[in-house]
């Protein structure tokens, strides 16, 4: 694990396949050759039309070779014009060999790249090569990765989705300020977290892009409830009693339900997985406690003035958000940000001496509860309930169908922006060398005397023998007796072909080459590390789900006492998912409409992304089933009158489960605008999923399904209702209809 300095991070992502070839392979060669990282690999590549067969090219690119081995120390650089092997067939293409300092942690690594990168580039500029000879950088060090600014349209985008909804400024940035303040707690417990145990790299932005999301839900639930409150004329301390004892409830049990779905991923059995599933619901749980306890102080300390926004106020929030939309979309940069916040603070401070800024703006009258749309909305679903259930299904199951043909295999350079020089780079060793030898794989073996020459010789004319093998390299020695041999394959390392190569050279291939020997090969090498990967993740995840569903349906089972209403939902957020799952895979592994979002070349899935998808969006839809449920169920204890507690409980959340779900989608739909393919495909498959969810799912499905099932929603066996702990999510609040959001 790399080492983190005082105060920061020490992240770093390690794919440790439990008994798997290609990690006996992998701890074999780090026995052998403890201060090389084996992985990791790095070139310098050259790129020339007319060849390399000039004397004064070769002499330029040696010099600059040169130059770049002496700027690190401890580099090793070789040159292609001292191996052929370096140099493509067709004498366009050549490469050399970057040997990284032995110890380099993943950080150090990038630091040396970055040197390489910036000594290169300014050699380039200084003519030091011949015109028409093109240097590009291939490897994992030289691999710029950066969250795109357009994040930030994600959180603007949210906060002008709250104005709307609530209609007041300070009503918007309680859960704005709140989510903020949770979300920097949780970074920084993430990356004190990073010194005690394993966390991926990437796990503070997955751990961000969950955490604004949910933390913004949260406390819009309790400030909904706290405003409703105040409208049925109770005091603003009664008001924030009555919130916390309701929806704090719900944000509490919602809470947990996501916290346990990103717990399950321990189901997988990785090591770097436990990082995720650990740092994500560490930024949930702080989440529910900031929504818990600082929201509430704020609501209490605020009271009436929720509701009352100036002139002044209003003026500020749209010059802010104006000037750092228009400097994020349309100059890419973040710079105008802290002018506009210049301005609003300039304007805040005008209104002190100038009364016209300090005017309230009028607020619209709310309309009384069952003349909203929403109850209009509900009522519609409950007079075609048939209609509106099938019409939902359809759609749900044909959007699932691509899902059937997911394939997983592990992205690499090639899918990277073009931008990249690490994807120029990849693009050109392909074009010179062949598609497989960007990810070529590795036979290692620990022989014994009784192993032979012509053993081994035989084993390398049986490989090369393959189809889809290019070049076998004869086995060259390693130290504590391994015997090694380089494959290149066919095809490129993602192709379906080469998972099937990996698979028969150690089913078929291999073991017939080695007959009685007793020698044991391990296929090993990045591109079967990703295969060992794939298989794994494939063989889990239903262990994963599976483990998921069944707590999720009993915790909703104790809730909500129904054995139906938690099989329902159980059901219609793995549809939702599913449905998720099929967009996904028609984008990017099918490449339908991909040119659109800048997805790059059609490639097969993450392995990691379904499990991801899963634990995120399920614990996130099933938010939004515990307070659409729980105001159901409230109205239901109420009257007893399911088909008014079904449209009454949907009046009362959908708008704000729908701006919920609609905050959701901008924050995770604005890691789209980045270059990485893998943040770009996870972002798209949450907010597609929590869109489905909060709409498709949410305002047709459950009111259909509600209306068919009728009172029987709320059935439960006595002797099952006796056995189970009893726990209150609804709250004691009374309701009444004159209540309005």
């Amino acid at each position: 694990m790399a080492n983190g300095a005082l105060g920061g991070g020490a992240f770093e992502t390690r794919f440790s396949i439990p008994d798997s070839q290609s990690l006996r392979a992998l701890d074999l060669l780090v026995d052998a050759y403890p201060n090389a990282d084996p992985v990791t690999d790095a070139q310098i590549v050259f790129s020339s039309p007319t060849g390399f067969e000039d004397s004064t090219t070769q002499i330029a690119i040696t010099n600059f070779l040169g130059e770049v081995q002496s700027s690190v120390d401890g580099l090793s650089v070789s040159n292609p014009f001292e191996d052929s092997t370096l140099i493509s067939q067709n004498g366009t293409v050549a490469y050399a060999v970057v040997g990284l300092p032995d110890g380099e942690s993943k950080d150090d690594q990038d630091k040396v790249g970055q040197t390489i990168l910036a000594v290169g580039n300014s050699l380039t500029k200084s003519g030091a090569l011949p015109d028409g000879v093109i240097v590009e950088y291939g490897g994992d060090p030289f691999v710029s990765f950066e969250l795109p600014e357009s994040e930030i349209v994600g959180l603007l985008a949210a906060i002008i989705i709250l104005v709307l909804a609530f209609g007041s400024v300070l009503a918007m940035g309680l859960p704005i300020g709140t989510a903020l303040v949770g979300l920097g707690t949780g970074v920084a417990a993430i990356t004190i977290l990073s010194h005690v145990m394993e966390m991926p790299d990437f796990v503070v932005q997955i751990g961000a892009m969950i955490g604004i999301g949910v933390g913004i839900d949260y406390a819009l639930f309790i400030v909904t409830r706290f405003r409703e409150g105040l409208r049925a004329g109770l005091s603003p301390q009664d008001a924030t009693v009555n919130a916390a004892d309701t929806a704090g409830r719900a944000v509490l049990f919602a809470g947990i339900t996501v916290m346990i779905s990103l717990l399950g991923m321990y189901m997988m059995g990785m090591s770097f997985v436990y990082g995720l599933a650990i740092g994500g619901s560490t930024t949930v749980g702080i989440m529910v406690v900031a929504s818990l306890t600082l929201l509430p102080a704020l609501l209490s300390f605020v009271g009436h003035r929720i509701d009352v926004t100036t002139r002044a106020a209003m003026a500020s929030l749209i010059i802010f958000s104006f000037l750092s939309l228009f400097g994020v979309i349309f100059f890419d940069t973040l710079v105008l940000l802290p002018f506009g916040l210049l301005i609003a603070v300039v304007i805040m401070l005008l209104s002190i001496f100038v009364p016209s800024l300090r005017t309230p703006i009028k607020h619209r009258q709310a309309k009384p509860l069952r003349q909203q749309f929403w109850y209009r909305w509900s009522r519609f679903v409950q007079r075609r309930p048939w209609t509106s259930f099938i019409s939902g299904l359809v759609i749900l199951l044909t959007l699932t169908i691509p899902l059937l043909s997911m394939r997983l295999a592990l992205s690499d350079n090639g899918n990277r922006a073009e931008w990249q020089t690490a994807r120029r780079a990849y693009d050109l060793l392909a074009d010179g060398f062949g598609p497989g030898f960007n990810g070529p794989l590795q036979l290692v073996a620990q022989v014994d005397e009784t192993i032979t020459q012509n053993d081994l010789q035989a084993i390398t004319q049986a490989v090369q023998a393959d189809p889809d093998v290019v070049f076998a390299s004869p086995p060259f020695d390693a130290p504590n007796s391994l015997v090694v041999w380089k494959i290149i394959q066919r095809e490129s390392p993602q192709a379906e072909g080469t998972s099937l190569l990996v698979h028969r050279l150690r089913n078929d291939v291999l073991p017939a080459a080695i007959g009685d020997s007793g020698l044991v090969i391990n296929v090993g090498g990045f591109t079967a590390i990703g295969v060992d990967l794939s298989d794994y993740f494939a063989e889990r995840i239903f262990l994963f789900v599976s483990a998921v569903l069944l707590l999720s349906f009993l915790l909703l089972m104790i809730v909500f006492r129904s054995l139906l209403v938690p099989l329902k939902a159980v059901v219609m957020n793995l549809l939702s998912i599913g449905a998720a799952y099929g967009i996904v895979v028609a984008i990017f592994q099918w490449g339908w409409g991909a040119g659109l979002i800048g997805a790059g070349q059609a490639g097969p899935i993450d392995p990691f992304i379904p499990m991801m998808l899963f634990a995120i969006v399920f614990g996130l839809s099933m938010d939004y089933e515990v307070f659409l449920l729980s105001r159901m169920k409230e109205e239901f204890d109420r009257t007893g009158d399911n088909a008014s507690a079904v449209a009454d409980g949907l009046a009362a959340t959908a708008r704000v489960i729908t701006a919920a779900a609609l905050i959701m989608v901008a924050v995770f739909g604005s890691f789209v605008a980045g270059d990485d393919r893998t943040i770009k495909l996870f972002g798209l498959g949450l907010a597609v999923a929590v869109l489905i969810d909060a709409t498709l799912v949410r305002m047709v499905l459950v009111p259909a399904t509600m209306e068919l099932l009728g009172a029987r929603n709320w059935w439960i066996p006595k002797w099952l209702d006796r056995f189970l702990p009893r726990i209150n999510v609804e709250g004691r609040s009374p309701q009444s209809e004159k209540q309005v959001l």
